[in-house]
């Protein structure tokens, strides 16, 4: 497998799962002429877009979703209760419904000829968020993002996931004495908000396992979290659980900048 990532955090968020011969688009919250720019940049484009998958109807995820339909004519797959959601949605009632293809819960879906994917429930404040686990071959790709706590299902997943992206959205101490209102501080932390980069290093020690290669910290706040302090959060809980240093690639993955293109 290879990744790119073209954006993560609220100000978009996307990015490209590749195999032998086919790639998922997963969420399309980054606009197309953008995508297309870092994809030529790394000799890859449009038609490397098989299918495009969906973890929830919140604007960041969804605003280019539209146009990626009407350009590429991909399917776009995520769950009945995600896709009803798109069919009223402004960004993308006009446009998704002929793209339209239901995953079934608790069952391998083919969506593309190397992708199988399975998706699972996280707490979040949309109408349905899910995340991802993603398998070709012997490699599986597990995405949870957007998820105010760490369920069952997610740490099934991801502690038998040779790759991991998880969000550590916000540093406890700056969103605390930040100055957002009460009200979004409360929702943030509430536990169908967002992941706190102290719940993120606990969950990856949780989640850590031989076969583990990659974890990639997404969806960070750009108002109560930097990337060195997530990253730093992260890598300190893997040091006190004895990882040894390099054995696991941690990477943050930035807003607003594509990454390189990944080999996992």
């Amino acid at each position: 497998m290879r990744f790119i990532s073209f954006s993560s955090g609220s100000c978009g968020n996307c990015s490209l799962l590749l195999g032998e011969h086919s790639g998922i688009l997963i969420d399309a919250g980054v606009g197309i002429r953008s995508v297309k720019k870092d994809l030529t940049a790394v000799g890859l484009g449009l038609e490397n877009i098989s299918a495009i998958i969906v973890t929830h109807d919140h604007g960041d995820h969804i605003r280019s979703l539209g146009s990626f339909c009407k350009r590429v004519q991909a399917p776009v797959w995520t769950t009945e209760t995600i896709h009803n959601a798109l069919a009223w949605h402004p960004f993308t009632k006009d446009w998704v419904g002929p793209c339209r293809q239901i995953l079934q819960a608790g069952v391998w879906n083919q969506i593309t000829e190397d992708f199988e994917v399975r998706f699972f429930v996280v707490p979040h404040d949309a109408t349905q968020c899910v995340g991802y686990a993603i398998r070709s071959g012997e490699e599986l790709f597990v995405l949870m993002t957007d998820l105010g706590h760490t369920t069952e299902d997610s740490m099934f997943w991801a502690s038998m996931a040779t790759t991991v992206v998880v969000e550590s959205n916000y540093d406890e101490d700056m969103l605390l004495g930040g100055d957002y209102p009460e009200v979004l501080k409360k929702r943030i932390r509430q536990g169908y908000g967002h992941l706190s980069n102290a719940d993120c290093a606990e969950a990856i020690v949780q989640f850590m396992h031989p076969g583990l290669r990659n974890v990639f910290l997404c969806h960070l706040s750009g108002n109560n979290n930097t990337p060195e302090l997530a990253y730093q959060s992260a890598l300190k809980a893997l040091e006190d659980a004895g990882v040894e240093p390099g054995s696991i690639a941690l990477r943050v993955l930035r807003r607003g900048v594509a990454s390189p293109l990944l080999n996992l």
